[in-house]
């Protein structure tokens, strides 16, 4: 009987450890490396995540939509970090996860406001539910060792930021410094991803 048990207990543990497995691969944590991807971009090229990551020292991830006034008010922002931290070895990336947006309209917003670095289109928002990004504009900013150091808003404000999280983090990450435990998360504020949906998974923002 003791055996039959321990026996039991064995098989309840093994299949405890696979689904653990399984939540780490599916659900990007803050310190812990997240997985290799690729996506298309509006030509139909292919980008890796590896080859985006290549002789970079930091990836910054930023979910995008063609249609949202709170992202409207952070182009010039995002147009300004992209310029400063260009020679730094820091690479952008945009990802379109809507799923009502054409690849031509995401062309058509991409040249309109002149983003230089490559835009990718998610068609059924498994980055996005990988990363778990909610809103756009959200930000993940990933290290040269292929690490997410952190997860959230641009800043503090649509209009007249004090804080400037991923600014703050991306210097932290370049020096080669830990982000502090506090500062490594942090809300975004804007327009819900709309997603396409899928069974057992909560989609609430």
């Amino acid at each position: 009987m003791w055996k039959f048990i321990a026996t039991l207990g064995l098989t309840f543990a093994l299949i405890s450890c696979n689904v653990a497995e399984q939540e780490a691969e599916t659900i990007a944590k803050i310190d812990e490396k997240v997985k290799e991807w690729s996506l298309k971009d509006t030509k139909n090229k292919t980008h890796s995540l590896k080859k985006l990551r290549h002789k970079k020292k930091a990836v910054v991830l930023i979910f995008l939509a063609t249609q949202c006034p709170v992202l409207d008010d952070y182009v010039e922002r995002i147009a300004t970090l992209t310029k400063d931290y260009k020679e730094k070895g820091v690479q952008f990336v945009g990802i379109h996860s809507n799923k009502h947006e054409k690849v031509e309209e995401i062309k058509k917003y991409r040249e309109k406001h002149n983003f230089e670095f490559p835009i990718l289109k998610d068609p059924d928002n498994e980055i996005a539910d990988y990363f778990q990004a909610r809103r756009t504009p959200e930000v993940f900013l990933i290290d040269a060792d292929n690490r997410l150091r952190y997860r959230g808003a641009i800043d503090d404000s649509r209009k007249t930021p004090e804080n400037r999280y991923l600014r703050n983090g991306l210097n932290l990450v370049l020096a080669g410094k830990t982000i502090p435990d506090k500062q490594k998360k942090t809300r975004a504020i804007g327009c819900t991803i709309k997603r396409v949906r899928k069974a057992d998974l909560d989609r609430t923002p």
